[in-house]
């Protein structure tokens, strides 16, 4: 039976470009919308369930950082395009969701897309797009559900942790970021937990019949998480490249900093592909050792029972006249014989150290 795939391009094709379709499967029933307000002294933080009850913090000279869940609530995406002056194809990107990690660089807006990842409760990696907007003074963030990564940043926020309150919007983009690529060092651990347990296994020789199909979903998880990270640093090196006047020089340490912990994280998964190889040679040797043994124990029994069977067919012939069966005492003496080439087989044997 075929396995049922979602169509995720079929829903662009023939329709003009800039047209804001979602093309994901995450259909949220309400929209839910959370409003950061903040300054050195103050913050607020509100929740709404329509785009336009946050509109009026667009004009204020504090940093605002306005979180979007349900990607599928269009009409509602397309109003804060018209209201913050987004560009139709930026907008089309919002809830495109197989967008690649990347960074569109405007006049008054810079637009990143980044590839947001975790594990659910059944051990499936789970990849989430997360699309943000930084203008001057705010920053716009997309998401196709509730649930996230950036509850830290939220607490550090609220309590005015660190330098958060004390920094414009352009520290608050590199925040959401640094929480999204801090969260691939998780991944990076489970994944590494799962080959050390493949590892485990293989050498103690506890495979069980699904063990290929667990490899080769371990490898799709690996290629899939090198997937969204390996572009993100393309973007940071056009954040550090490129002189916006939305990117405070200072803030360009930060950046770096992230940029330091992607070659980190990709360095890993180099590694991991590389073990990935090499469990799937070890897991195919083991297989072939064991058919050996297999082989080796019939191919023993076979060298016994050749010569036995040889004897045994001489002396079942249907001949009239063959002496010894008139022989007294040729009954016992063939087992006798028989026995003695057995045990001689199994002394030859086992001096060879085959068996």
């Amino acid at each position: 039976m075929a396995k049922k795939r979602s169509k995720k391009f079929q829903k662009k094709i023939g329709q003009v470009p800039g047209t804001v379709i979602y093309t994901g499967e995450k259909s949220t029933r309400d929209l839910f919308i959370e409003v950061f307000n903040y300054d050195k002294d103050n913050y607020i933080e509100k929740n709404f369930s329509n785009v336009d009850e946050c509109f009026d913090f667009r004009q204020s000279n504090t940093v605002t950082w306005i979180n979007l869940n349900g990607l599928n609530h269009v009409s509602q995406i397309e109003k804060i395009g018209e209201h913050f002056s987004i560009h139709p194809l930026v907008l089309e990107d919002i809830v495109n969701i197989s967008q690649r990690p990347k960074i569109d660089i405007y006049d008054d807006y810079l637009f990143v897309v980044v590839k947001m990842l975790y594990y659910d409760t059944n051990e499936k990696i789970i990849s989430e797009q997360v699309s943000l907007v930084l203008g001057e003074n705010y920053v716009l963030s997309f998401q196709e559900a509730e649930g996230d990564v950036f509850d830290s940043l939220r607490d550090r926020i609220r309590n005015a942790q660190g330098r958060i309150r004390t920094q414009q919007a352009d520290y608050l983009l590199y925040a959401l970021m640094d929480a999204v690529v801090d969260h691939y060092f998780n991944i990076i651990e489970i994944l590494s937990d799962k080959i050390e347990d493949f590892e485990t296994d293989i050498f103690s020789g506890n495979v069980h019949e699904h063990f290929n199909k667990d490899i080769q979903d371990l490898k799709r998880e690996i290629l899939r998480v090198r997937r969204a990270i390996f572009p993100i640093r393309e973007v940071i090196s056009r954040i550090e490249k490129h002189e916006s006047p939305l990117i405070n020089k200072k803030t360009i340490a930060y950046y770096r900093d992230i940029y330091d912990h992607l070659i980190q994280v990709a360095e890993n998964i180099d590694i991991y592909r590389e073990m990935i190889w090499s469990l799937m040679d070890m897991y195919m040797t083991s297989i072939s050792n064991k058919m050996n043994e297999v082989m080796k124990v019939l191919t023993i029994m076979a060298s016994i029972f050749i010569p036995l069977t040889f004897i045994a067919g001489i002396y079942g012939m249907n001949f009239d006249y063959i002496p010894e069966l008139r022989y007294k005492y040729a009954y016992f003496i063939l087992w006798g014989v028989l026995i003695v080439i057995f045990v001689a087989l199994l002394w030859f044997f086992k001096r060879k150290k085959w068996l």
